[in-house]
C-alpha cells in the first residue's frame, strides 16, 4: 500500500463497451485507471482494492493502450523520432469536447502529459505532421484530433471549426458557398488547430498574414481544465500565447476564421531566374505593388542538374475577366522563354500538391525522414545567406522535396510569439527535404540544418516553429528574446502544471 495521496479527477464509471481497448477486446479487458506509483494504467483486476489507482473518468470516447495504437502515434511524418522513446500510454479518441475537459483534469491531477496528436494526411497515411517530435508525448496520453473534426457553421465572413477539421475540408466546404479562407498552406491536409498553433504560411502571408492572423476567437481548454474562448479582445494574452505558441497552454478545441469571397480562377505565372539578385529584385518589385493575389517562390536546381536556379511563382485571381498577361509581366526581368502560365480554377491551384503528393509516394519519397529547415531571413541578409545556401546544398540535398524561398511585410503578422526579423521585409526559408530512400547521411543533413541556423540567426533570422533543429533551452530563449518572459508566465498562468505539449522543448 502506498502513502502517495490518491486523487480522483472526473466521474467514476464502471468499465463499459466503449471503453475496451482495441486489440484487447479479443480477451475483454478495459482500463480502469492510472497506478499512480507504477505509472503505468490498470486493468479492473489489478485495481480491485488497490488504493494507488486513480479512476479513469468516464468517457463516451475510448481511451487507448493497445500496442498498435500506442506505436502508431509514436510516429510522426519526419520519422526522426520514431520509436519506444516517443510512445504515449494511451490515446484519446475523444467522443466530445467533454472527453478532453475530463482528460486534461486527470492528466493535471495525476502528473501526466498530454498532446494532440494533428492526424493529417491522405489515405491510409494518417500521422502527425510534425517532422522534429513535436507532437510526441513520451510516457502521456495522445489526443488524435480526428475525434474533433467538423465543421459547425460557414457564416458570410467566418467559419466557426473543430481544431481537427483540415483545411482541405474547410476548403472545400467553404467554396461550395462561394468563400474561401484568405490565407492557406500549400499542402491542406492539415489540421486547424495544429496549424494555427505554430503559425501557418502560405502564399497570400503578403496580404493576410499567417494562417493564425486569420483566427478571430479560439475555443481552448486550458491547464486547469476550463474551457473558454479567447480572442484579441477577450482574454488576449491566453490568445497571443496560443496562437504560433506551440500547443504550450492550452489544447484548441474550436476556431473561428475569417472567409473572404472566392475567385473563380488564377493564372498563375511560373517565371525562372538564373541569378539570386535579379530574383531578389523582381521578387520585391511585385510585393511593393501587389500586382498578384499570390506570391510564392523557390530555390531549385538547373533543368541540366548543374546548379541553381531560382523561381517566382504568383497568381492573378479573376472571375470572368482574365488579367492582362503582358501588363502584369512587362515590366520583370525573368528568363521569360522559360516562363511557364497556366489559367487553373482557383480550387485546382490550392489542391496543386495532391498531384505530387502521388508522385512522392510511388517514389518512396514521402516515407522517409524528413530534416527540414524553416527559417524567416532579413531583406537585407538574403542575398549573401542564399549564396552560401548555394554552395552548402548539392543536387542530393532535396531529394524529391524543395526549398520554397519568397518575400513578406512583418507588418502583416499580428501574434507576438510568431518571431520574426527586425525587419519590414523578411523572406521565408523553408527547406523541405524528402530524402531519397535509403540515403545514409540524414544525421549530416541535420548538422547541416544547425550549421545553417546559427549562421541565419546570426544575421538577425528567427525559425519557424516547423522544422528539423536541434535546439537547447537558451536557444528558445534566444529565439523568444524580449517576449520569453512574457511566454513563460503565459505557461505558468495557464498551464501551471506543465503537462501540454513537452515534445516542443520550449521548457524542457
Amino acid at each position: 500500500m502506498s502513502s502517495t495521496p490518491r486523487t480522483e479527477a472526473g466521474t467514476t464509471a464502471e468499465p463499459s463497451r466503449r471503453r475496451i481497448l482495441g486489440g484487447m477486446a479479443a480477451t475483454a479487458v478495459a482500463v480502469v485507471g492510472w497506478n499512480a506509483v507504477d505509472q503505468t494504467w490498470a486493468t479492473a483486476a489489478e485495481a480491485a482494492g488497490n488504493s494507488d489507482v486513480v479512476p479513469v473518468p468516464g468517457l463516451v470516447g475510448t481511451l487507448e493502450t493497445t500496442p498498435a495504437t500506442v506505436d502508431a502515434f509514436a510516429n510522426d511524418f519526419g520519422h526522426l523520432f520514431d520509436g519506444a522513446a516517443s510512445k504515449p500510454w494511451a490515446v484519446l479518441r475523444p467522443g466530445g469536447i467533454d472527453d478532453i475537459v475530463k482528460i486534461v483534469n486527470y492528466a493535471r491531477a495525476n502528473n501526466i502529459k498530454v498532446a494532440v496528436n494533428g492526424q493529417g494526411g491522405t489515405g491510409n497515411d494518417i500521422e502527425s505532421h510534425s517532422v522534429y517530435g513535436q507532437a510526441r508525448v513520451p510516457g502521456g496520453i495522445s489526443i488524435d484530433a480526428k475525434g474533433m473534426s467538423k465543421i459547425l457553421s460557414l457564416g458570410n465572413d467566418s467559419a466557426v471549426v473543430e481544431a481537427g477539421v483540415t483545411w482541405g475540408q474547410l476548403t472545400d466546404a467553404a467554396l461550395l458557398v462561394g468563400k474561401t479562407p484568405p490565407a492557406l498552406p500549400d499542402y491542406l491536409y492539415i489540421s486547424v488547430g495544429g496549424t494555427i498553433s505554430i503559425g501557418g504560411i502560405g502564399g497570400t502571408v503578403q496580404r493576410y498574414g499567417l494562417l493564425c492572423d486569420t483566427v478571430q476567437s479560439i475555443d481552448i481548454i486550458t491547464g486547469d481544465g476550463k474551457l473558454v474562448t479567447a480572442s484579441a479582445s477577450q482574454r488576449s494574452e491566453l490568445f497571443n500565447a496560443a496562437l504560433s505558441g506551440g500547443g504550450q497552454v492550452g489544447i484548441i478545441v474550436r476556431a473561428t476564421v475569417k472567409l473572404i469571397p472566392a475567385p473563380q480562377r488564377a493564372v498563375i505565372f511560373s517565371l525562372f531566374y538564373n541569378t539570386v539578385e535579379q530574383y531578389l529584385a523582381d521578387s520585391e518589385k511585385v510585393l511593393a505593388d501587389g500586382r498578384f493575389q499570390v506570391h510564392a517562390g523557390e530555390m531549385l536546381r538547373t533543368p541540366d542538374n548543374s546548379g541553381w536556379r531560382y523561381k517566382l511563382e504568383v497568381g492573378a485571381t479573376y472571375n470572368t475577366t482574365p488579367p492582362n498577361r503582358n501588363k502584369l509581366l512587362c515590366d520583370l526581368k525573368d528568363v521569360r522563354a522559360d516562363a511557364v502560365i497556366e489559367d487553373v480554377s482557383f480550387r485546382d491551384y490550392m489542391f496543386r500538391l495532391d498531384a505530387y503528393e502521388a508522385i512522392l509516394k510511388e517514389g518512396g519519397h514521402w516515407y522517409t525522414p524528413k530534416p527540414w529547415l524553416s527559417m524567416f531571413l532579413p531583406a537585407s541578409k538574403t542575398k549573401a545567406f542564399m549564396k552560401r545556401v548555394e554552395q552548402e546544398l548539392d543536387a542530393n540535398s532535396l531529394g524529391g522535396g524543395f526549398l520554397l524561398f519568397y518575400p513578406f511585410y512583418t507588418s502583416k503578422i499580428k501574434r507576438p510569439l510568431a518571431m520574426m526579423p527586425n525587419e519590414s521585409v523578411v523572406y521565408l526559408f523553408d527547406l523541405l527535404r524528402f530524402p531519397n530512400p535509403g540515403e545514409p547521411n540524414i544525421q549530416g543533413m541535420i548538422d547541416q540544418n544547425r550549421r545553417l541556423y546559427d549562421l541565419a540567426v546570426a544575421s538577425g533570422a528567427k525559425r519557424y516553429l516547423v522544422g528539423s533543429i536541434p535546439m537547447t533551452g537558451a536557444d528558445w530563449q534566444k529565439h523568444f528574446g524580449n517576449r520569453w518572459s512574457g511566454f513563460v508566465n503565459a505557461k505558468k498562468k495557464f498551464d501551471p502544471n506543465n503537462i501540454f505539449t513537452p515534445g516542443q522543448g520550449f521548457f524542457a
